[in-house]
C-alpha cells in the first residue's frame, strides 16, 4: 500500500508468533529495505514503512523463502483470527489450536471480504472483549464454546470438536450475502436482524457474564512459576533499533517465542519471573510500555502525517502530547483516539474523545467515532489548554468518567 513515506507492507506471521531470532531478522529487514518504521497493528499484525517499488520485491522474497509470514492467495483475509498474546496458558481451550484449524478452513470459503474479524478468547487470563469482531468465540468451559453474533445475541454451547464446521457454515452463508451486495454487506454487522439470525443454527442463549478489562502491559504470572512479560509499542510504533534489541534481550532471557499483541506490543513467553522482569528492564529502557498505568495505552493513534497521504495533521507525534495532558483522565478510564482523518484507520470504533484532523486542527468529538459530529474544531494547543483541570473539555469528560 503506498503511503506519505513509501510504499507499508503488512507481514502476518505464523500464529502471530516469532522466536528472537526472527524478530531480529524482521527488524533488520525493515532497515535495509525500507525506512526503518515498524508498527504492529490492533490486529496483532507487523507493518514495515518506507519501501519502494523497488525494495518490495527482494523484501517478499525473504519474507517468504525465510518462512517469517504465513501469506496466501485470494482476495479474503490474511489473518482470520484474533488470540490472546498469552493463549496457551491458563485457558479453557488450547484457543492457539482451534484458531489455526478456523484459519486453514475459512481460507477454503470464497468471497469473504478482507478485513472479517474472528475472535478466538479461550477464557484464560486476558480478555478480548474490549475488540470489536465479527464472530467471537468464547470458551466456557473445558470443552464449551459460546458464539457471539455482532447484534450481541450470543448462541451454543458447542463442543469444541464441532466449533470449526459451524464457523465455516456461517462463514459460507455470509459470504452469499456479500456476493450479493458487496458495497452495503461488507461486515457480518451490516446483516438484518432476521439474516444475522440464520446464519448459525445454534440456539440463542443468555449472554456471558462481563470480564473484568485486562491488563495490557507488564508481568503476568501463568501459575506452576511461569511468567510472560507484555511491552506496548507506544502508539504501536518504533524503530528497527529498537525492535532488533528488544529481540537480542528476549534471546538473553532464554525465551524461544514472542507473540504479536492486540495492544500493538509483544508478549515474551516463557520466562521465570527474574527473566520476565529483566527483559520488561530492557524494554522500559528502550522507551516501550512496561506499565498498564501508562496513559499511552489508553490512546489510539494513525501515522498521521507525514507517513499518510490522506492525514491533515501529524496525528501520532500530537498523540504523545496529548497524552501526557489528558493523563489524569486516561488515569479514570477513559480513552482518545487521534485521527490524522475521517478514515479511523487506528480505531474504527468510539472513543470517550475522538479528534479527526482537519486542515491542521482537529475537530473534536465527544463519546463518537470519526464520523459523528464534532461539538467544535480546535488546534492542538487549545485542545492541550481545555483538558487542564478547571477547563471546559476537561468538566466534560469528567462528568463522563463519573457517569453523570
Amino acid at each position: 500500500m503506498e503511503t506519505g513515506d513509501g510504499w507499508l507492507v503488512r507481514l502476518h506471521p505464523p500464529g502471530a508468533v516469532l522466536t528472537p531470532t526472527q524478530l531480529i531478522r524482521i527488524a533488520t529487514l525493515a532497515r535495509e529495505h525500507g525506512n526503518g518504521l515498524i508498527e504492529i497493528s490492533a490486529r496483532g499484525n507487523m507493518q514495515l514503512r518506507g519501501l519502494t517499488a523497488q525494495s518490495h520485491p527482494a523484501l517478499v522474497a525473504v519474507l517468504l523463502g525465510e518462512r517469517l509470514v504465513d501469506e496466501h492467495d485470494g482476495d479474503g483475509p490474511q489473518r482470520l483470527t484474533l488470540i490472546s498474546p498469552l493463549a496457551g496458558d491458563g485457558e479453557m481451550i488450547d484457543a492457539a489450536a482451534l484458531a489455526e484449524a478456523i484459519e486453514a478452513r475459512g481460507r477454503l470459503v470464497a468471497g469473504l471480504p478482507a478485513k472479517l474479524l474472528i475472535i478466538v478468547d479461550g477464557g484464560g487470563t486476558l480478555s478480548l472483549d474490549g475488540f470489536a469482531c465479527d464472530l467471537r468465540l468464547l470458551a466456557i468451559a473445558a470443552d464449551r464454546i459460546m458464539i457471539g453474533l455482532p447484534d450481541g445475541s450470543w448462541r451454543g454451547p458447542i463442543a469444541v470438536a464441532d466449533t470449526v464446521e459451524a464457523v465455516e457454515t456461517i462463514l459460507r452463508r455470509f459470504a452469499g450475502h456479500h456476493a450479493q451486495a458487496r458495497e452495503t454487506i461488507r461486515r457480518l454487522r451490516d446483516l438484518s436482524p432476521e439474516a444475522l439470525a440464520a446464519l448459525c443454527d445454534l440456539p440463542e442463549t443468555d449472554a456471558p457474564p462481563p470480564r473484568h478489562a485486562s491488563r495490557r502491559a507488564g508481568l503476568f504470572a501463568l501459575g506452576t512459576g511461569r511468567f510472560a512479560a507484555i511491552a506496548g509499542l507506544p502508539f504501536g510504533r518504533c524503530d528497527a533499533a529498537t525492535l532488533k534489541a528488544l529481540g537480542h534481550a528476549a534471546e538473553a532471557q532464554g525465551t524461544r517465542a514472542l507473540r504479536l499483541s492486540p495492544w500493538r506490543g509483544l508478549a515474551c513467553l516463557g520466562l521465570s519471573e527474574a527473566s520476565a522482569q529483566a527483559w520488561l528492564g530492557e524494554a522500559g529502557g528502550l522507551g516501550l510500555i512496561t506499565h498498564d498505568e501508562d496513559p499511552r495505552l489508553w490512546v489510539q493513534a494513525c501515522a498521521g502525517k507525514p507517513a499518510c497521504l490522506r492525514a491533515e495533521t501529524e496525528a501520532m507525534s500530537d498523540a504523545a502530547r496529548l497524552a501526557e495532558a489528558a493523563a489524569p483522565l486516561l488515569a479514570r478510564g477513559l480513552s482518545l483516539h487521534v485521527s490524522g482523518c475521517a478514515k479511523s484507520c487506528a480505531h474504527p470504533g468510539g472513543a470517550d474523545l475522538t479528534l479527526v484532523g482537519r486542515e491542521g486542527r482537529y475537530d473534536v468529538v465527544l463519546h463518537g467515532t470519526t464520523h459523528d459530529q464534532p461539538v467544535a474544531t480546535l488546534d492542538l494547543c487549545d485542545i492541550l489548554r481545555r483538558l487542564q483541570p478547571g477547563q471546559d473539555l476537561f468538566a466534560r469528560l469528567s462528568a463522563a468518567a463519573s457517569g453523570h
